[in-house]
């Protein structure tokens, strides 16, 4: 069995072409950038910050931002550089297949269902939670049975994953446009936010900006990261140590930008796109993140800041009260493009597979009208719409971590192996110091991996069988590439 059989980017690229699977170039590189900042900016930047702030860096939070920030951009440059060479939907999983093979590229595109199926349900359910809150506080309180925290059916989560549906099936241009719109809203509170908290910053809150290092308690079991299983290495809070596992933690919050690469058969101009809203998005959410971060810690001693709403409290310490529904509004803004673009994502991961027969091709079919995947997009939508409504999703939701830095590993690999194997593509974006910078984005992105709990890598591993099993018996006997060589 040739499991290791790859597909030529000639191969890739011609398939796009085929009238029932073509998908309409509509984005441009400001789509592109604001679909970046749309899924990497959620709830993150109003929750981690100030928790990351009190339980392991302190004021130096911002260093581990953008400690964080650098690892992203290790990959986001490799992410560069295939998505601008290979401009087709699919992202980590089309760039295995030209490099590694189809096996390890049905795995990674195995991963990526799993990653973005349960990052739309998880941020779904937060979205329902901030919507419940904000009806409350204005006195039209939801029933506990369709929301809060343990809801029959969530159902207010339900609604919006099959409204955002409707709308992704409707074309890739009204998604942008909504997008757009919602991100602006969600920028604009975060940019009032920090604006308004430099009138309240207490220099002394910054002292000491990193403070002396404290050991942490060990946890045992199956919930012990595997790095202290391994090596027994006990996670240090504070200190220059702790700034790197804050950025451990603090990394999750940058999550999303290789979706931007999924789109890239999408956009008019993906050669010179493509790395403008790859690396653009990253840069902003960066720099609105170690603002954000400096705020919150500027206006309360981060010993006494919240670690469920950080922000709004540090706003209501001062007597700001108004900042906490404006804050809300901003966490559902920023919530809503996240679940967007994640089923954005997972659809063209999908529509990808389905094309080269690893899938039922049937569901690969274009929508004649829209010009999007819409059998693929309903189904994922009515999938997204189940979990988030019936399923407690509060322990799965770190494999959604663990997922996407495996799809970072195999992607900083692949720079590497077609630089060697296909030295005459032409590409439009390159990334630099090839291979150094690839190999410190492989063990970084590792190293965090290893900063996961043991029971996330066991089920991990056990989806990854499950893929196994359907590769074997449907995916390698269907996969175009097979019947190619038979014919």
């Amino acid at each position: 069995m040739d499991v290791l059989r790859t597909k030529t980017v000639e191969q890739s690229i011609s398939d796009t072409e085929a009238p029932e699977h073509r998908l309409r170039k509509r984005l441009t590189a400001v789509d592109l950038t604001v679909f970046g900042i749309g899924v990497i900016v959620g709830t993150g930047i109003f929750v981690l910050t100030g928790q990351v702030a009190k339980q392991t860096a302190g004021p130096a939070v911002a260093i581990a931002f953008v400690v964080s920030a650098i690892v992203c951009g290790l990959a986001a440059l490799c992410y560069a550089e295939f998505a601008s060479t290979i401009p087709v939907a699919g992202s980590a999983y089309t760039f295995s297949f030209a490099t590694l093979g189809e096996l390890p590229a049905w795995i990674i595109g195995w991963d990526l269902m799993l990653e973005m199926a349960l990052a739309a349900a998880v941020v779904a359910v937060g979205w329902s939670g901030y919507f419940a809150s904000l009806l409350s506080s204005i006195g039209l309180p939801l029933p506990a049975s369709i929301s809060g925290d343990d809801p029959v059916v969530n159902l207010p989560a339900m609604i919006v994953v099959l409204i955002l549906t409707a709308i992704l099936v409707a074309g890739i241009k009204l998604s942008s446009r909504v997008n757009q719109v919602i991100v602006a809203i969600k920028v604009a509170v975060i940019l009032l936010v920090i604006v308004a908290g430099l009138f309240f910053i207490k220099p002394a809150n910054y002292s000491p900006f990193i403070p002396p290092p404290q050991a942490t308690e060990q946890v045992a079991g199956l919930k012990a990261p595997l790095i202290q299983v391994l090596f027994n290495i006990t996670p240090v809070a504070y200190g220059v140590i702790g700034i790197f596992s804050a950025a451990a933690i603090v990394f999750f919050a940058f999550i999303g930008f290789d979706i931007v690469a999924t789109a890239a058969e999408e956009t008019i101009n993906p050669q010179r796109d493509m790395p403008r809203g790859i690396i653009g998005s990253l840069a902003i959410c960066t720099v609105l993140y170690v603002a954000v971060s400096l705020v919150v810690v500027g206006m309360q001693n981060y010993k006494t800041l919240s670690t469920s709403a950080p922000l709004a409290d540090a706003f209501t310490a001062v007597g700001q009260k108004w900042a906490a529904g404006l804050i809300s509004i901003g966490a559902i803004a920023g919530l809503t493009t996240v679940v967007m673009i994640l089923m954005l994502g997972q659809t063209r991961v999908l529509f990808a597979m389905c094309r080269d027969g690893l899938l039922p091709r049937t569901l690969a079919k274009v929508h004649p009208r829209f010009g999007t995947p819409a059998r693929l997009t309903v189904i994922i939508g009515i999938v997204s719409a189940l979990l988030s409504g019936f399923i407690s999703l509060g322990a799965l939701a770190e494999l959604v971590n663990i997922g996407t830095l495996f799809a970072f590993v195999v992607v900083s690999a692949g720079v590497i192996i077609l630089r060697r194997t296909r030295p005459d593509l032409p590409r439009a974006f390159r990334t630099p110091l090839v291979p150094v910078l690839p190999i410190l984005s492989v063990l970084a992105c590792f190293y965090l991996m290893l900063n996961l709990p043991v029971e996330t890598w066991l089920r991990f591993l056990i989806w990854m069988i499950v893929g196994a099993l359907l590769y074997f018996t449907y995916g390698y006997r269907h996969s175009r590439v097979e019947a190619a060589k038979t014919r």
